[in-house]
């Protein structure tokens, strides 16, 4: 009994060691390249991650360079697609730091790729190594992965400009903006306004005169005004009411102040009119011209 209490404690160490070491995100079969644009098939440089020590040599990133990353996630022992891969690049100086998604399948087979368009101009104008870190992590309860895997070394080209990062968003007072409205329509001069008023003026005894030479018939007037006086009345009524209307919008009135009123006396005109127009209508059926 004894014995079992005395191996009891290291039993369940070593049970918390296994479970621990089985849920624990990493990485293998990780390689890193840096090839340069024209070079052919195996020129650059290539070099072997290992998931507990950085890389021994510091990388060299040109400017016409590109650095690609194959890796394999892992959780425990088993190839696994995390829920979040990066390659993160920091500048310990001043904790400055950007990252780069892997881009990996459900086999847990990943790749990411660094060119200098990638990194902020901060970072590239970076004086000392940056450190470059894998980050591998997902949701549970597996222990994520994070640690260095190289030191990156950026070198320019002198003679290519660096475009100047764009100036942070501030959210704050800004200039007072002063808007300038839009004139109000004028008016056509008056010289054309009158000679369309004694065009219109000078038709109206043309009108009449062909409204006589077709036989029009006056004496019915007192029929209709007999048979509907209310409706004859507020029809002819409201079509001088618009033209009034017409009137002021042209003189003084504005486009809210017309549409109302012309509203208001079109539905007078409307009512008004089906019912003049239909007593009309019964004098024709009975044969009164």
């Amino acid at each position: 009994m004894r014995f079992f209490r005395s191996i009891l404690p290291s039993l369940l160490v070593s049970g918390a060691c296994v479970v621990s070491a089985a849920s624990s995100w990493g990485f293998e079969d990780a390689t890193l390249t840096v090839q340069s644009k024209g070079a052919g098939v195996g020129g650059g440089l290539k070099e072997k991650l290992s998931i507990n020590s950085p890389l021994s040599k510091q990388v060299t990133l040109g400017a016409t360079d590109t650095l690609k990353i194959f890796l394999t996630t892992t959780d425990g022992k088993k190839a696994k697609r995390p829920h979040q891969a990066f390659l993160t690049v920091t500048e310990q100086a001043s904790g400055l730091e950007e990252s780069f998604i892997f881009s990996v399948k459900d086999s847990g087979k990943g790749k990411v790729e660094l060119t200098h368009k990638d990194i902020p101009t901060p970072l590239l104008l970076a004086s000392e190594p940056l450190t470059a870190s894998l980050v591998i992590a997902s949701f549970g309860s597996s222990t994520p992965y994070r640690s260095k895997a190289f030191e990156i070394t950026i070198e320019r080209d002198q003679n290519a400009p660096i475009a100047a990062g764009e100036k942070p968003v501030r959210y704050g007072k800004l200039e007072e903006i002063h808007h300038i409205f839009r004139s109000d329509p004028k008016s056509p001069p008056k010289i054309i306004t009158l000679v369309f008023t004694a065009a219109v003026l000078g038709a109206l005894p043309v009108l009449f005169g062909v409204w006589l030479t077709l036989g029009a018939n006056v004496n019915h007037i007192s029929k209709a005004l007999g048979s509907a006086p209310v409706s004859h009345a507020l029809f002819f009524g409201s079509i001088v009411a618009l033209e009034g209307i017409f009137f002021l919008y042209y003189t003084s009135w504005n486009l809210f102040q017309t549409l109302p009123a012309a509203a208001a006396v079109g539905s007078v005109a409307f009512l008004s009119g089906s019912r003049a127009l239909s007593e009309v209508q019964e004098r024709r059926l009975a044969g009164l011209r």
